[in-house]
């Protein structure tokens, strides 16, 4: 009578080595989910900061100089000679700037987010490209630098919604000259030397004093 009673007693105080082993299982596996999701959501919030305010006003300078030079040409092979040059320069510029203002501050470049800053900057590029061949084909050089800017500015917009206020303004600001451009071709140099130069050389400038240089 006495062991019948108390065997249930005994069974229902041992501990349950087995059960306690799974908890830990699930707690582990749902607080590495946990993290996983966190790190996640940071990274689709962040903000590509990578964007190189000495390196824009850099590529203002040599783009007002470009367009100087641009506009002293006397054929439209020499206008077009003189802003490839100036684009692979920027290009060039642009890339340096940015990696050495990544390593500095320690800012990623491989990330979600700069995936998503570049493939939302290429895109209107890419048909800005293709509108370029497009018109240079049926002898309208004229309408480029109205292309440009607001091919230019359309990238700028898009990146910059994953970026610091300054950048999706100077998109606008872009977009704004390229209308301006459509309008009176004939002063294309000009709204050139007004966006790639001006625009780019104030934008850098507050993008250096607010924003890491």
């Amino acid at each position: 009578m006495t062991n019948i009673g108390r065997t249930p007693m005994f069974y229902f105080m041992e501990p349950a080595p087995e059960r306690k082993r799974d908890s830990g299982v699930v707690l582990h596996e749902r607080a590495a989910e946990d993290l996983r999701f966190i790190r996640s959501t940071m990274e689709r919030a962040a903000s590509f900061t990578a964007v190189p305010g000495l390196g824009g006003m850099l590529m203002g300078v040599t783009a007002a100089a470009a367009a100087v030079l641009a506009a002293r040409q006397a054929t439209e092979s020499g206008w077009l000679a003189v802003w490839a040059i100036e684009l692979v320069l920027a290009v060039a510029i642009g890339a340096v700037a940015m990696r050495l203002k990544a390593r500095r501050l320690r800012l990623p470049l491989a990330g979600e987010v700069s995936r998503r800053f570049a493939l939302s900057f290429g895109a209107p590029l890419a048909t800005g490209a293709i509108l370029s061949a497009m018109l240079y084909r049926h002898g309208a050089v004229e309408l480029l630098p109205a292309v440009w800017l607001s091919s230019y500015g359309a990238s700028v917009v898009a990146g910059g919604t994953m970026s610091v206020l300054p950048v999706p303004l100077m998109g606008a600001g872009f977009i704004v000259l390229g209308a301006l451009a459509a309008t009176l071709p004939a002063w294309g140099d000009v709204w050139m030397a007004a966006g790639f130069g001006g625009l780019q050389i104030a934008a850098g400038i507050w993008i250096v004093r607010r924003h890491g240089g």
